[in-house]
């Protein structure tokens, strides 16, 4: 990996200020791969000074310029907020800002001036508030990257998952649950494991929608006709599907071993497991796209947002992943 990652300010009124602080400060014992972030470097030297933070800040005019800066300090590409940030009260008057960040990486990252993108949690409600049309970043990036389909993968170190249906009501999900959309996750799904973690043949469990998944169609039919035949098309495709599974025994440690990545019909399904597993270290990763993309697996925290004891665990992970995931994919091109 010879280029920089490039790490999004997200929701400047939460922790993700601070969390790239606690990063950069911990690059050597955490082997934290060069970034460099993309905020307003006065906010980062104001906020590292008011925690009393040994941070100094390197004010950098492209990502070129931050591999050789980030051994002693933290570069930062600027991007001006509108109005004063203040921790812990988002202002939709500075949601632009937050999306022009987002923007500017994947600018970059499509350029191939920055390996990878990491974002920080952006508050979803405050850019609605702006006039954000978008879920969220998984559904923005794939608009960004030419109306790619953007597929969300949950990572820790013991699971890997995969919803079907992403930010919207459980009963707007079941109405988007066709065999049409599992297949097609699960199509990228199974090319992201092989390209980008390295899984020669991958895995690919599918749950079941209802309890015990469905029980032979006495406590629902979807497993026999939507889900069933979605794990078959795949068979069909090459693709090492099984299923369906009630989702209540599929995630325990004998069965997470059987697989590489459970595809899961919605939000919750997906998240409850991982986050109870890894609550701190697991890392959101969006497939589908051209460019890696991760992020932390938590929100923005306004409500302890300020106060320097948000856990950086999650964003070090993201990091560290994003690093693996563009190495493979830039030595697949070299190979090429």
């Amino acid at each position: 990996m010879t280029a920089p990652l490039a790490l999004t300010v997200g929701e400047p009124a939460g922790i993700g200020g601070e969390i790239a602080l606690q990063a950069w400060l911990r690059r050597n014992e955490a082997a934290v791969p060069p970034f460099f972030v993309i905020d307003d470097p006065a906010r980062l030297e104001r906020l590292a000074a008011a925690l009393g933070w040994p941070v100094k800040v390197a004010r950098i005019g492209s990502p070129e310029a931050a591999g050789s800066a980030f051994a002693g300090a933290l570069p930062v590409l600027a991007q001006e907020f509108p109005v004063p940030v203040v921790a812990g009260h988002p202002d939709p008057a500075n949601a632009a800002a937050v999306i022009a960040a987002i923007t500017t990486a994947v600018t970059l990252a499509t350029a191939r001036r920055a390996a990878a993108i990491v974002t920080n949690p952006i508050q979803k409600e405050t850019l609605y508030a702006a006039g954000f049309p978008h879920p969220g970043h998984t559904e923005f990036l794939g608009a960004l990257a030419g109306g790619a389909q953007a597929v969300m993968m949950l990572v820790c170190p013991s699971l890997r998952v995969v919803p079907v249906t992403v930010h919207v009501p459980l009963a707007a999900a079941l109405a988007a649950l066709t065999t049409a959309a599992i297949v097609g996750v699960g199509r990228i799904a199974a090319a992201a494991l092989e390209r980008d973690f390295g899984i020669a043949r991958p895995r690919l469990a599918v749950a079941g929608l209802n309890p015990h998944a469905g029980e032979h169609g006495t406590m629902g039919r979807e497993e026999i006709t939507t889900i069933a035949p979605a794990v078959a098309a795949l068979r069909a495709e090459g693709i090492d599907a099984t299923g369906p599974f009630p989702p209540d025994t599929m995630f325990h440690a004998a069965a997470r071993a059987r697989y590489d990545a459970a595809l899961c019909m919605y939000h919750d399904q997906a998240l409850i497991p991982l986050k109870t597993i890894d609550f701190d270290g697991g890392v959101n990763v969006t497939l589908g796209l051209p460019f890696v993309r991760t992020s932390p697996d938590h929100g923005t925290a306004c409500d302890i947002a300020g106060r320097g004891s948000a856990n950086p665990a999650s964003l070090i992970a993201a990091l560290a992943l994003a690093a693996r995931m563009a190495a493979r994919r830039a030595a697949a091109t070299v190979g090429a």
